[in-house]
């Protein structure tokens, strides 16, 4: 796989551009992002920058994190506080993300989306209000393991980190083994429209898009 280095601006501005050409598809009003990567890569950053560009354009975004949909602590710790399989399969509440975020995406969707759920620090429910995308917006999402739930979107980005980098990063390293079952089960690095090898955040590179 060939690296190009590239700088996060120019990165955002390059998937903006693609997006703001690409017409969303048959019989759909959004265009969904999928920004996939672990914690210790700058996803929520990426997506930040990419909604800049893209409402310089003259988008609407909405930029939802997976951290908001997370599930209850008796949900997420019901085998305990570190254990990776959990962390891998059962933290993001995945089932309100198809319900509250991609559900009234679909076409003739309200656009109501809901920006987050589930408050962690207070393991309690956010209250957040709903926010409307208007038609021709976009939906940014950014978590780990994205990949591999069928999640409908339009165009997908993994921020790699080689096992090393992850490992020096990663301020929860019993969550690793979580990352490693990603890559054997998903295959991120194949499954993804364009890949940014992020080791060096100061320095990233990317594949290009495959689409």
């Amino acid at each position: 796989m060939r690296y190009e280095a590239i700088t996060w601006d120019r990165l955002a501005e390059t998937l903006a551009g693609h997006l703001d050409a690409s017409p969303a598809a048959a019989g759909d009003d959004w265009l969904k992002v999928g920004i996939d990567g672990p914690p210790a890569a700058p996803g929520g950053e990426l997506a930040g920058l990419l909604a800049e560009a893209l409402r310089s354009r003259g988008r609407a975004v909405q930029v939802v994190s997976t951290g908001g949909f997370l599930r209850p602590a008796s949900l997420r710790y019901e085998y305990g506080r570190q254990d990776p399989d959990a962390y891998y399969s059962g933290w993001t509440d995945t089932g309100a993300l198809w319900r509250e975020v991609f559900g009234p995406l679909d076409p003739g969707g309200t656009g109501r989306v809901l920006p987050d759920l589930w408050d962690p620090v207070t393991d309690r429910a956010t209250r957040s209000p709903y926010v409307t995308l208007p038609p021709r917006g976009v939906l940014v999402l950014h978590g780990p393991f994205l990949l591999g739930h069928w999640f409908p979107f339009d165009l997908t980005v993994h921020l790699r980190l080689s096992p090393g980098a992850l490992a020096r990063r990663t301020e929860e390293s019993w969550t690793l083994p979580a990352f490693a079952r990603y890559e054997m089960e998903v295959g991120p690095t194949e499954a993804a429209d364009a890949v940014v090898r992020a080791d060096d955040p100061r320095h990233p590179a990317w594949t290009g898009l495959r689409t």
